[in-house]
Formats: structure tokens, C-alpha cells, sequence
């Protein structure tokens, strides 16, 4: 029966900390109050700590707030992850324990930084370094399905502590993941150019909807669809369905900074500068878009979906905003609807207008079994246009008009 502490009990961290304590003994600490049925929550880390045989570290490793995402950063100068307070964690650690715990941190990294930034303060404790595949709205889910399971040792070893590790997930986990084990550096690569997979493939399959709209006669599914099935080179259907661009706390911000590291290796050329490039561009495209409707219409358009993802209450690197930010370069009216986010807008009454379904839960959450109709946040009266990104909003509505944008058939 392990003994485990988790030090971080974010929006991120406390679910995870909750799925370990439905098997094990569980204590935690956090800077801000928190609550929990089943992790005892302690008032400092020295108290989380005592007597733990794994203490996990999952602290914030941000970005400045004005590299999220949510508006354009193509532009701006590259920058690494701050560390601050991952070190200043690792460095207080070593005042409460002993050479018989292990310290593990999730926290997502640049290749190198473990070896280079936070070996050099450990001096009391052993250490690994864990990344987690985890994504908001579904973390609890995420945590014990993960696709595979990465665990950085100093050589890249099957040492006692990572076969230590692999024994303390096992009872957790619902699926049968892999586990993977390399160098500090190794788990550290594939965590964040797994994210950055994910950008890319977005990047490429919004493309393949800004061909659609621009050519015609084409059905980006039917391109995308294809594609996703080529499970001989490409790597799988996931990430394959056209629609909004990358977003979140994560994947972007992961993007800026291996254009850091690109810049500080030198490697003479920068796939993730095109990337963030692309991913802005698309989503002006759609802005352009919704701005010939609201000129065509004399409509206002209102963003169904202000968060980065539907079921969450958070807009850090929203897809949503990085749109609206260009329909406000262009002067064009236009609102955000999202019942989980503060808007200033209110369709009690119903409205007119162009409304974009920014969300969608199926698409978004369909990997976990979690299923939901397509929901509008807005009142639609008649005459009103809806723009699915998704190109799966049905209706029995004949007095509205349905674009799927992306599937220009007969146009």
C-alpha cells in the first residue's frame, strides 16, 4: 500500500490526485485552499510530505499570459516555459525528505531541462520525471486511460524506482497502457512532441477545409475521412476532423517553445513558427467568413463556445477569442455565448444573427464514451444562419439556414 503526497493541486492536479486515492493513501498541499472527499488536504508541504513514499510535483511551468494563444504570437519573440516555480518546489523539498522517497515531476518540460535545470537541486530524495497525457474537461478519464504511460530515469533504465513507478499505476489504470521508459530527456521529447503532433495534424486538416472553401465541390470529411482511416502511414483518425484550431493551457504554448528550442540548438529551420502561422491564418479565414455573412445578412454574429472546449469554464488559449480577435480587427459586430464563461451577452428573447458553433462535445470528448446532443447557447429567431465548423448540426428548423463551413458541394 503506498503512501503518496501530490503537491499541486490545480485544476489539473487534484483530479489526478483524486484517481490515485481510490486505491492509495493520499495527501496534498497546495499555495490556494482546497477541498476534497478523498485526498487529505494539508496546510503545509512539510506536513504532505512526512512519511510518503511517492511524492508527485505538478506544478504550473507557464508562459506570459500574452503567449496562450488566444490571440496572434507568430509574431512575437520565442520563448522557454517558466521554471520558477518547479525549482523553487524541487530546492524546498529537500528540507522534508529523505533518500528513501521518491520525488516525481509531471510538469511539462523543454528536452534537457530536467538534466540541466533541476538535477543540480536535488540533494535529499530520489527523482523521475513523469509527464501525463491529460487534457481539461476529461482529466479524471484521461488519468487512468492513458495512451501510454512516460517515465524519464537518468540513464533511460528499467531502474528500481521507474519499476517502483510502473507497479504504483497499475492497480489505477482502466485500459492496459504501455509504459515507456527512456532518459529524462527522452520522456521529456515525446510529452511535448506528442502535443505538437497535435497541432500539426490540425494544421494540416484545417487546410485541407481552407482548400474546400476556397476550391468547391469539396466535402473536407470526405478528404479528412479518408485520410484518418490510412492507418499504414498515417498514424491514427484521431485529431483528423476539420473544425477549430489547436487550444488550451497546453498545446500551443508547447508550440512557442520548441520554436525556442529550435532557435537555441540551432537546428536552421522552424517547423513550429509554420504551424502557429497556419493556425492563425485559419482561423482569420473563418473570420473573413463569418464577416462576408454578417455584411450579407445585416446580422451580428455571435461565437457559440467562448472557453477552449465545451464543459469547461477556462479561456486560456481559446480557439474562440483568437477569432474574435481578428472579427474585431475587421470592425464586425459580434458576441461570445458560452453558459460556463461570463459574456456580456444575454438572448433571453432570442436574437437574429449569424451564430458559430465554436463547440462540440461529441468531437471534443467522443474518444472517452461521453455523448450529448448539439446544444446552441443562443436563442435562434427566424431567419437567422448557423456556421457549423463540425458539419453535423441538425435541425428541424426551416426557417433558418444551416452552412457547414468546410463542404462546399455544388457551391
Amino acid at each position: 500500500m503506498f503512501k503518496v503526497s501530490f503537491i499541486g493541486l490545480g485544476k489539473l492536479g487534484l483530479p489526478c490526485a483524486e484517481a490515485m486515492a481510490t486505491k492509495y493513501d493520499v495527501a496534498g498541499y497546495d499555495i490556494y485552499p482546497r477541498e476534497s472527499a478523498s485526498v487529505d488536504i494539508c496546510t503545509t508541504m512539510k506536513e504532505a510530505v512526512a512519511n510518503r513514499d511517492i511524492i508527485f510535483v505538478a506544478v504550473q511551468t507557464p508562459h506570459d499570459p500574452k503567449y496562450d494563444g488566444s490571440t496572434p504570437t507568430s509574431h512575437l519573440n520565442n520563448l522557454d516555459f517558466d521554471y520558477t516555480t518547479v525549482k523553487e518546489v524541487l530546492e524546498e523539498l529537500n528540507n522534508y525528505t529523505t533518500g528513501n522517497q521518491l520525488v516525481v515531476l509531471i510538469s511539462t518540460v523543454l528536452p534537457g531541462t530536467t538534466r540541466r535545470e533541476f538535477i543540480p537541486l536535488v540533494h535529499n530524495y530520489r527523482f523521475i520525471y513523469n509527464p501525463y497525457l491529460i487534457a481539461m474537461g476529461s482529466v479524471a478519464w484521461d488519468m487512468v486511460n492513458p495512451e501510454m504511460v512516460m517515465i524519464g530515469t537518468e540513464s533511460g533504465n528499467y531502474t528500481d524506482d521507474a519499476t517502483k513507478l510502473i507497479d504504483f499505476y497499475k492497480p489505477i489504470m482502466e485500459n492496459n497502457p504501455r509504459y515507456v521508459v527512456g532518459t529524462w530527456d527522452e520522456a521529456e521529447s515525446i510529452k511535448i512532441f506528442y502535443n505538437t503532433f497535435i497541432s500539426a495534424k490540425l494544421g494540416l486538416v484545417n487546410m485541407i477545409q481552407d482548400v474546400a472553401m476556397k476550391n468547391g465541390n469539396i466535402n473536407v470529411d470526405v478528404v479528412t475521412e479518408a485520410l484518418a482511416h490510412s492507418d499504414k502511414r498515417i498514424v491514427s483518425p484521431k485529431y483528423m476532423t476539420a473544425g477549430m484550431g489547436d487550444g488550451g493551457p497546453c498545446h500551443p504554448r508547447d508550440n512557442i517553445a520548441l520554436r525556442y528550442m529550435a532557435q537555441e540548438l540551432d537546428l536552421g529551420y522552424d517547423l513550429f513558427d509554420a504551424i502557429m502561422r497556419a493556425r492563425e491564418v485559419q482561423a482569420e479565414n473563418i473570420a473573413k467568413f463569418l464577416a462576408d455573412l454578417y455584411h450579407k445578412y445585416n446580422m451580428p454574429v455571435v461565437i457559440c463556445g467562448k472557453a477552449y472546449k465545451p464543459g469547461v469554464e477556462y479561456t486560456t488559449g481559446s480557439y474562440s477569442t483568437l477569432i474574435g480577435h481578428y472579427l474585431n480587427e475587421m470592425s464586425i459586430e459580434y458576441y461570445y455565448a458560452d453558459p460556463l464563461v461570463e459574456t456580456e451577452f444575454n438572448s433571453v428573447n432570442g436574437i437574429q444573427c449569424v451564430a458559430f458553433l465554436a463547440h462540440n462535445h461529441n468531437i471534443t470528448y467522443g474518444y472517452t464514451g461521453s455523448r450529448q446532443e448539439d446544444q446552441l447557447y443562443v436563442k435562434l429567431l427566424s431567419n437567422s444562419v448557423v456556421v457549423d465548423p463540425w458539419r453535423n448540426f441538425e435541425t428541424d428548423r426551416d426557417d433558418i439556414n444551416v452552412i457547414y463551413y468546410g463542404n462546399t458541394r455544388g457551391q
